[in-house]
């Protein structure tokens, strides 16, 4: 099980970056997309979903019950291929290294920026409905998770 805590984010961050390497590596009895653009799509993820949290109006903050948030967060995984990311996080055609390093120092500065942020920071996903700073360290845990994943099924 994932911890909720910015640490981990870090060890999950460094290994997307570890994978930079092997960019071009695809499978296509795993996925369509290559190993660049698990990265990519993860790095744009993390780094909107941190920077909407550590922007938001605390105040404003009114957590809800959600069912599917409750089932995914315990069990600790995404299902594959049930949910087509939104358009602003899918990847560009051409996946540059200087592009991924770019996304990568933003997100370590993000991970530094989570840490101080405010309990009641808020994150509002289209699935899981508002999560507070605590469950949007785990969604961003298991949808990296998710991603590192399919990227170590790729290069089996």
């Amino acid at each position: 099980m994932l911890k909720r805590n910015p640490e981990i984010l870090l060890s999950l961050i460094k290994e997307l970056e570890s994978y930079i390497a092997v960019k071009n590596k695809r499978n296509d009895s795993v996925s369509t997309s290559d190993v660049a653009w698990q990265i990519d799509h993860s790095l744009k993820v993390f780094n909107l979903v941190s920077e909407t949290l550590v922007n938001s109006n605390p105040d404003l903050y009114k957590g809800r019950f959600n069912k599917w948030r409750l089932l995914l967060f315990t069990i600790g995984f995404f299902p594959r291929g049930k949910v087509k990311a939104p358009k602003f996080v899918l990847p560009p055609e051409i996946i540059t290294v200087e592009y991924l390093n770019s996304q990568l120092k933003l997100a370590y500065q993000n991970i530094e920026n989570i840490k101080t942020a405010n309990e009641h920071a808020h994150f509002k996903h289209f699935i899981f409905g508002v999560l507070n700073k605590n469950r949007t360290i785990r969604f961003l845990q298991l949808h990296t998770n998710h991603h590192l994943k399919i990227i170590r099924d790729i290069l089996k």
